[in-house]
């Protein structure tokens, strides 16, 4: 295959750098889920192996329904038998870090500018080891996981070891999180698990896909084919900008569940739940904390697990409209989430312009007459970005749960729990404030003289780099 310096790129450099980087991607997975499964007593009730395998086939879009001979308070198979839409983020978001980090290090490392073949060729072997990898992964999860509620009352712990009150832990998690597993599951419930493997595997190829390319266009340094460089100047400093204040949340989000569990009755069960959901929690509320309504019920044993004040909302049972006004006539606190929410979002703005080439028509002595100009380009390429992204955080962080929540095998007949944002809303909403923080966070950069300070160069000089900024 030929590069655009002529050279020719080997099928076996370019498989083994795919082996690396999605080896890598899921022994990240499923070491975090492992150790936070473990850390919450999953494995006291069940094989740890498949439960984790379901988990990160989950975490990377797949599906996973009960399965097997399904008794649940005396009822049996399709009485019993009811579906979980919630990805575990936190697997997700490392497998993503990871992932990404490695193919972009494998371009920069291939010491030429790829072409559009070889970057498809690239990208294509990424995904097909990644899926080889995922139908591995699916045939561990689908052998049938039995979860028998009695042992929760042996050697494993009594019922009432388990908290009465899960705030902390709901609060990280934005209550999608198991808690208070022997209530859930009664003496007699038993559950399996069984991966959908068709279904995983589409949903596990349109992830690795996505993940590559929300790599690419975050990454200022990687050489991109000839015709892609503008990426480099237009769409890399606001995406890259995005996602990184995203993840430094999620870190923000991770360091609390820590404190929270230093002084927890249960410090286990705290640290498993940061490390499995914290994303969830954290990107639930940043388009909450932007003014994105949400809609939701909860019903039986799932309302005790949703954090305050959102409890009190749903307790009728009824689908609500979730607004910040409404929490924040519970919990006048509430008007803090926004505070975090704009600063997190005028940070991006200021990232963005130092990340922006400032035109050299505007620099030096001609710098004071293009600020406006600049600002407003700023504004745009963020506001297109947020707009993107606040939608995709809004159908991330939806759950839909019914009776049983298949993954770690726990159910709770007559219990339901369902919170959807609103997509449309979200769009506009991440248009306004993109561009509202990129037009202010440009000003600041600016008047700071830090504007284009942190640019790309303007040719792929920077092949030998060692991380994307």
């Amino acid at each position: 295959m030929a590069a655009s310096d002529g050279g020719r790129v080997r099928p076996g450099e370019v498989l083994i750098s795919a082996l690396a980087a999605v080896s890598w991607a899921f022994l990240a997975m499923v070491g975090l889920g492992a150790l936070g499964l473990h850390l919450m007593g999953a494995d006291r009730a069940g094989s740890l192996g498949p439960m984790t395998a379901a988990a990160v086939v989950l975490a990377v879009g797949g599906s996973v329904k009960p399965s097997g001979d399904v008794k649940i308070f005396g009822l049996e198979g399709a009485d019993a038998t009811s579906a979980v839409d919630i990805a575990p983020l936190g697997i997700s978001l490392v497998g993503a870090l990871l992932l990404g980090m490695l193919f972009l290090r494998s371009l920069r490392r291939s010491g030429s500018v790829p072409d559009r073949a070889e970057l498809a060729a690239r990208a294509g072997a990424v995904a097909v080891v990644f899926l080889l990898l995922l139908a591995g992964l699916c045939w561990v999860g689908n052998d049938t996981v039995t979860i028998d509620g009695s042992t929760f009352g042996t050697d494993g712990g009594a019922p009432d070891e388990f908290p009465a009150d899960l705030g902390d832990l709901a609060d990280l998690g934005g209550g999608l999180l198991p808690g208070r597993l022997a209530e859930l599951a009664g003496a007699e419930a038993r559950v399996g698990l069984a991966v959908e493997t068709g279904r995983s595997l589409l949903g596990g190829a349109v992830w690795v896909l996505a993940v590559l390319l929300i790599a690419l266009l975050a990454s200022r340094r990687t050489p991109l084919p000839g015709d892609w460089q503008a990426l480099r100047h237009s769409v890399a400093p606001a995406v890259s900008a995005l996602c990184a204040v995203l993840v430094l949340a999620v870190g923000a989000g991770v360091a609390a569940g820590v404190y929270a569990a230093i002084g927890d009755d249960h410090p286990g069960l705290v640290l498993g739940g940061t490390l499995i959901g914290a994303p969830n929690g954290v990107w639930l509320g940043v388009p909450l904390g932007l003014f994105v309504p949400w809609h939701g019920s909860a019903t039986g044993a799932f309302r005790q697990v949703l954090p305050d004040p959102l409890d009190e909302l749903l307790g009728a049972g009824t689908d609500e409209r979730i607004t910040i006004g409404r929490l924040a006539e519970l919990d006048g606190r509430v008007w803090l989430l926004v505070v975090g929410c704009v600063l997190m979002t005028l940070a991006a703005g200021v990232l963005t312009a130092v990340r922006t080439p400032v035109p050299a028509g505007v620099t030096g002595a001609g710098r004071d007459a293009g600020p406006y100009g600049f600002a407003g380009r700023c504004a745009l390429r963020l506001g297109i970005a947020t707009a993107l992204a606040l939608p995709l955080l809004v159908q991330l962080t939806g759950v839909s749960a019914g009776a049983s929540l298949s993954v770690l095998g726990f159910d709770a007949f007559e219990a339901g729990l369902d919170l959807h944002g609103s997509a449309p809303l979200a769009l506009l909403l991440g248009a306004a404030w993109g561009g509202l923080a990129g037009f202010a966070g440009a000003l600041l950069a600016w008047r700071a003289g830090v504007a284009g300070e942190r640019a790309a160069p303007a040719g792929p000089g920077d092949l030998g780099t060692g991380v994307a900024r």
